[in-house]
């Protein structure tokens, strides 16, 4: 069935309407950042770059490290932004937009998240690095698809009773990472666990400036959950929703945070930049 024009928006050169981009731009290995200036902080450390485009916040250069052809894509902020990003990205890749039908054969992409995040255990020190074993999706986005087949209930549940989780919030969702990633991703360096996404920065985070909170114990309760030794680890804004459409769309995704602050003792890093440097060196080495 051919796709309408008002569900997959291209631009008048072909490319895909939000990211500026053509099939041919990207490869299928893409590093999602959330800061648009942290794309050259990737792709400075490349042999060459071929392809660099911006619309928007949504900026990627395409270019070669050691020898592997490798996407670096600017996500902006947030779970809505994710959205965008994730399905146009398949769209470039699962269906032919001359034709506007969806292909026969399925291109599966590996997405890798590098970004900064706050811990929720004193365990795991700031500078540290995180990879994202679950994300648990706390924003209700990822509740206009279809969840049947990704979703971890049993987990889901016993969190939504230990936290006492009000039915005025969306459901709390667990979704796990891609198991081929985490194997590529892992070693000694780097702590394990389930990072909460949230909506937002200030209230959907328990920061509290001047507006009050639905649960002032939100995150205490979330630092105590455990589920068969499965800890909350860590609190930002993309990763459940990353993790939640690659797998609906058939894609690899995890991801990886440096621990810029704890909020669990209050710690900030010292030097945010380079730990974020370090988590960059580190993923690069990794993936090729």
């Amino acid at each position: 069935m051919r796709i309408k024009e008002s569900e997959l928006i291209l631009n008048p050169n072909g490319s895909i309407y939000h990211l500026n981009l053509k099939p041919e731009n990207i490869s299928d290995t893409i590093i999602f950042v959330g800061d648009q200036d942290r794309v050259e902080k990737i792709t400075k450390h490349f042999d060459s770059i071929e392809f660099s485009t911006q619309k928007r916040e949504f900026k990627t250069q395409t270019g070669y490290y050691k020898g592997k052809r490798l996407s670096v894509i600017s996500t902006g902020i947030g779970p809505d932004n994710i959205d965008i990003v994730l399905n146009e990205l398949d769209a470039l890749v699962n269906i032919d937009l001359e034709k506007r039908i969806i292909k026969e054969k399925h291109t599966a992409l590996k997405i890798v998240r590098v970004g900064t995040s706050g811990s929720l255990q004193p365990e795991v020190p700031v500078d540290a690095f995180v990879l994202s074993t679950h994300g648990l999706d706390l924003n209700g986005m990822l509740h206009f698809y279809d969840l049947k087949d990704i979703a971890n209930p049993e987990i889901e549940e016993a969190f939504i009773k230990h936290t006492n989780w009000s039915s005025d919030k969306a459901k709390p969702l667990v979704i796990n990472n891609s198991p081929i990633l985490e194997k590529q991703l892992e070693s000694d360096k780097v702590f394990k666990g389930v990072t909460a996404t949230a909506g937002g920065f200030y209230g959907p985070q328990g920061r509290i400036l001047r507006l009050a909170l639905q649960d002032n114990d939100l995150n205490t309760k979330m630092d105590n959950f455990s589920f068969e030794g499965v800890k909350v680890t860590n609190f930002e804004m993309e990763t459940s929703v990353i993790y939640g459409l690659a797998k609906l769309l058939g894609h690899e995704a995890c991801s990886l945070n440096a621990i810029i602050a704890n909020r669990a003792t209050g710690n900030f890093s010292k030097d945010p930049k380079l730990a974020v440097e370090r988590l960059i060196e580190y993923t690069l080495d990794k993936l090729v």
